[in-house]
Parts: structure tokens; sequence; C-alpha cells
């Protein structure tokens, strides 16, 4: 496969237009980070080539690029392959993902089948460059394709970027901390500004560990992401790491160990029973999953989020329940870290919206670690993708990482 247009290889024929922005740039950046910290030693220096850095080399600084550039001419079609629209997850009883009415919009353009595309683009690509036969073009492509491929995870992982409901959370307006805005703006970036800004103050010192701490930037989130790590993929879900990238199996299996497999075994220390073959079509048609690369079944706990916490119980009676699931072409576009900065600058008024700075709605989405559980997903999810495409499992120099996930 030649990659001269990779638009054709993503999206062929999408011309509509939606403008939404998931986790906002601190919430991706997190992604990228916690990812970056999990990959194969041999896989950064060809990532910073793909990527033609200069100097120091960081993925997230590049984990919104695919939001940055979504307005321009020619990466308009671009913005379905944000999201994907369920539109029968409402009431929240049914929380059908989807249901008899499908997906919003054009079924193979969406978040998930953008993250098997570019997995695709660049697994091919990967093929050619060993070859030695790759050209300009095709090392272009790569590039677009590796900087979509690390949002598009990132977006997976924000519960409102999986349902068609009131424009994925922007036609709800809420009241949180008695300032208006809506329900995708705060979990967009409201719920993580808040949490940064109450850390404990032992994660503004560094972590013992220079396998963290090399891959942190001197951002104002760093503190999070060390707790992040420490508390959270170091602590509370450390034994659930592997279960985040299993895929469903099919009826058959095979003996001999997969590259994912391979990387699997060095990423945790141990042998991953075997991984079973098999592509196969997902409920609502979609062709995204197989044995190594699953994101519906990944997202669809992330979509169950929604009906679960997301969407308080409130929205559902009087007087908040008027609710429309609209076309992708009235998603609004959500501003990220701007925005955060003028709610907090924001005189609190009285409004006559929900408010949703209370014990029981964000109370319960904090002490929950609900956010970060998501972000954490996000990067291991990333990290395992990105391994299995670039990884040099052949390598014999290369030893277990000197900390366990």
């Amino acid at each position: 496969m030649r990659f001269s247009q990779v638009s054709l290889i993503l999206a062929a024929g999408s011309t509509i237009i939606p403008c939404v922005s998931a986790w906002g740039a601190v919430g991706h950046e997190v992604v990228a980070t916690v990812a970056q910290m999990h990959l194969h030693p041999s896989v950064m220096p060809i990532l910073c080539d793909i990527l033609h850095y200069k100097g120091d080399c960081h993925l997230a600084p590049v984990a919104t690029w695919a939001d940055r550039i979504r307005g321009l001419p020619q990466y308009r079609w671009t913005g379905p392959l944000h999201y994907i629209g369920a539109t029968d997850d409402y009431p929240s009883q049914t929380c059908a993902f989807p249901g008899e009415n499908g997906w919003e919009g054009r079924k193979n353009i969406n978040v998930l089948s953008g993250i098997r595309n570019t997995t695709s683009v660049l697994e091919d690509y990967m093929d050619l460059r060993k070859a030695g036969l790759t050209t300009e073009s095709d090392d272009d492509a790569a590039q677009v394709a590796l900087k979509f491929l690390i949002h598009f995870v990132g977006d997976m992982h924000m519960p409102l970027h999986l349902t068609g409901r009131d424009k994925g959370g922007n036609g709800i307006k809420v009241s949180f901390d008695s300032r208006v805005t809506n329900l995708h703006s705060l979990w967009d970036g409201l719920l993580i500004a808040k949490r940064i800004r109450t850390i404990p103050s032992n994660y503004t010192r560094p972590l013992p560990l220079s396998e963290v701490e090399t891959h942190l930037r001197g951002t104002i989130y760093d503190p999070y992401i060390r707790r992040i790590v420490w508390e959270g993929i170091m602590g509370k879900y450390e034994d659930e790491l592997e279960s985040w990238l299993t895929c469903p199996a099919e009826p058959s299996t095979q003996s001999l160990q997969t590259h994912w497999e391979q990387w699997l075994s060095w990423t945790f220390g141990r042998r991953i029973g075997s991984w079973l073959v098999g592509s196969r079509l997902t409920p609502g048609g979609l062709n995204t999953d197989d044995e190594t690369l699953c994101p519906y079944h990944w997202a669809s706990p992330i979509h169950a989020l929604n009906c679960q916490i997301v969407f308080p119980k409130a929205l559902d009676k009087p007087p908040y329940n008027r609710v429309s699931f609209s076309g992708t072409d009235d998603h609004a576009c959500n501003s990220s870290n701007t925005g955060l900065e003028v709610h907090w600058t924001s005189r609190p008024r009285k409004n006559p919206y929900l408010e949703l700075d209370t014990p029981e709605y964000s109370g319960a989405i904090q002490d929950a670690w609900i956010v970060e559980k998501l972000m954490s997903q996000g990067g291991i999810r990333l990290a395992a993708v990105l391994n299995w495409l670039f990884a040099d499992m052949e390598d014999s120099t290369v030893s277990n990482r000197t900390w366990t996930l």
C-alpha cells in the first residue's frame, strides 16, 4: 500500500465537520505522557524520527495537533473522526451502544474506525520501512497518521465522545461552582482543572523513579501525572492493567506467540496466555476489532459511564429533561484551556441550571478516580498499540523495565 493520500485511507468521502474537543489540552497530554512512560525502549526513537523531532522529543506536544488543525481546509474531513454517536443510549436505563437505530452519521467515519485505520496505515508503513521502500510521501503520511492515532486514543477515553445525546453533552447547560458551562466542557477540562488545583503538595517533588521523571516537561500538571502513576497505575490499578489490553477471543486458537504477546511479555515481565487470531464485526456493524486491537470492546464500558454517572439522573426529570439526538453537523466546538481560564476567572452567579459541583456528582467522580482511571487506560492502551507497531522485540540487548506496572 502507498500512502500519498492518507485521507483516502482514513475516511474517504467524509464531508461533515463537527467541531469537538475531548479532554482539552491537558487531558490529551496526560494520556500521551503516560503512554510515553510505558514504551519499549526501541519505540521512542522511531516515533521521534517519524515526527521529525528536533531536540527533546515528547509525545505530549503533538497530542492536540488533531484539534488544532481540524479547521484547516485540508483537514475538515477529519471532524467526524473525533467521536462516535450512539443514538439509543437515552433514557439511561437502555444505554445501548448502539441500539436499533445504530450510529449517528456515516457508519465507518468515527473515532473507533479512525483508531483502526490509522493503525493499519502505520502497520503497512513499517512493512515498507523495514524493506527500505518508503518515499517522502510515505513518511509524511505516516507522520499524519501517528498524530491522529495519539489523539484518537485520547478521544475514545472521554465518555461524551461516545454518545450522540445532546451533541455529546455540548447542548446541555449546567452549573459548576455557580458558573454556567456545559456538560461536555465540564468533562473536557473543568473536572481535571479542579483536581490539579487540589493536588497534594508532596507531588510537586520528583518521584524516585527516573522512568517517570525523565518524561515530564515541567508543566503545571506534572504533579497530577505523578499522582496518577504512583497511586493509580502503580497502586490501585496494578492488578487491572492486563485486562485493559485484552480483546474478546474467537473460538479458534493459535499456539505461536504473536508479536503482540512478545511486547506484553516484556511489559509485564511474564508470559501472557495465547492471543487469538481473527477479525470480526462489532455490534452496529463496525469492522474495528480483532485479537490485537479492539477499540469497540475497549470503548463499551467507557460509554456505559454516560448512563451511570456522566449524565446525572436529574437531567432525566423536569425541568432539565430536554434531550435531543442531533446530526453530526450540530456538534459544537469546545475550546480547551482558554475556556477553563474564563470559567475560573468569571464571577459565580445564581443561575437556573443544575449545579454539579456537589459531593453527589463531582465529589463522587473524584472519590472514585473516574477521570484518572480513564486517562490511565488511554495511556496504557496507546502505549500498547505503539509498542505493537514499532517495538523491536528481536533486540536481545533490551532488558525488562526496572519497575513493574
